[in-house]
């Protein structure tokens, strides 16, 4: 176990059973003429190329040179914790400082289910304006109360989009019979069951072998994460429904962020800001169809537009009568929000 020159509390040393060894730098930090650096260890479940992690490997760089090393972030992308669940109970248990739940929000954090309800956030300006303005001060807030976690920014990783290996996915119908892989939260299997298909729960790292030995027909991403996780290598369709908008965060455990000094605060709240509108751009720049196609194309895939309003009619009827009551005043809020 390595050990640095800062004092060490009882937080500081990582307990997870995965293996992680190391010492946490947790108290009070000092201002930034400090000279001993403290670590923070940041984990996300895969690395650059993916966008996110692009984003998150810039902020630490950018951290570690603005704090002039009186704290530095040491992030690891996909090789210190390789799960979503795993990363979030070590936040939460003070093994590692930063993380996050990447596509398996909702299951950490159910709060932020409503926002993944089929066709609910009308676009990302709307979206933007709700996780940056009141909304998002409101969850910050409520998640600090309840999961011992602050939050740093959110991000998102774009609308989701089917791919198949058969045949594309155009109208409702087409997805009669197809076994879709989902995301572990509850909502992602019931936007598949509402819009006919048949939901098949399943953690990323099962996928490419279920698609490959037919276990799944396919399943739904984002553009950016279709091509950072090479899903052209195991299906030839894209179809552009849009049906979930995928918003997820990035937080710190609660803590180790109080422990910090206001400097190193707010250059974490600043940078996540900054990091935020890098990933948005990224997301955001190639979530049409013809960023899409000239994408995905040149890797082998079909991209085709679907009947996005036969979808958004199936969604309404199907999907959001189970949710409406489930979350209140924020179904609320978010239907009726206006950027």
């Amino acid at each position: 176990m390595s050990k640095f020159t800062a004092p060490i509390t009882r937080r500081s040393t990582l307990r997870t059973g995965a293996g992680l060894a190391g010492i946490l730098a947790t108290g009070r930090a000092p201002v930034f003429a400090q000279a001993s650096p403290k670590k923070l260890l940041w984990a996300h479940i895969v690395p650059p190329p993916e966008s996110a992690a692009v984003a998150f490997e810039w902020m630490a760089k950018e951290f570690n040179e603005r704090a002039k090393g009186s704290l530095a972030i040491e992030f690891h992308g996909g090789t210190l914790i390789p799960k979503e669940l795993e990363i979030m109970n070590a936040v939460k248990a003070g093994s590692i400082a930063i993380g996050g739940p990447a596509g398996a929000a909702a299951t950490v954090f159910p709060e932020m289910g409503a926002f993944l309800v089929p066709y609910l956030v009308k676009d990302y300006n709307s979206a933007y304006a709700m996780f940056n303005g009141q909304i998002g001060e409101r969850l910050d807030k409520e998640f600090q109360e309840k999961y011992k976690v602050k939050v740093l920014f959110f991000y998102d990783y774009g609308y989701r989009h089917f791919w198949t290996n058969k045949s594309p996915i155009v109208e409702p119908k087409d997805l009669r019979g197809r076994k879709i892989r989902v995301q572990l939260a509850k909502v992602f299997s019931d936007t598949i069951a509402g819009l006919g298909g048949n939901a098949v729960p399943m953690a990323w790292g099962e996928v490419v072998t279920a698609a490959k030995q037919g276990v799944i027909d396919g399943g739904d991403l984002p553009i950016v994460n279709i091509d950072a996780l090479r899903v052209y290598e195991v299906a030839k369709f894209c179809s552009m429904t849009f049906h979930n908008y995928g918003p997820t965060l990035i937080v710190m455990n609660l803590e180790m962020f109080q422990n910090l000094s206001a400097e190193h605060k707010k250059l974490l709240l600043d940078l996540g800001r900054e990091t935020q509108d890098r990933v948005r751009h990224a997301t955001e720049s190639v979530d049409n169809f013809e960023s899409a196609k000239k994408l995905l194309e040149p890797r082998g895939m079909t991209v085709v537009e679907a009947k996005v309003e036969e979808f958004r009619k199936v969604a309404q009827e199907k999907v959001w009568p189970i949710y409406k009551s489930q979350f209140g005043a924020l179904w609320d809020e978010i239907a009726g929000f206006k950027s």
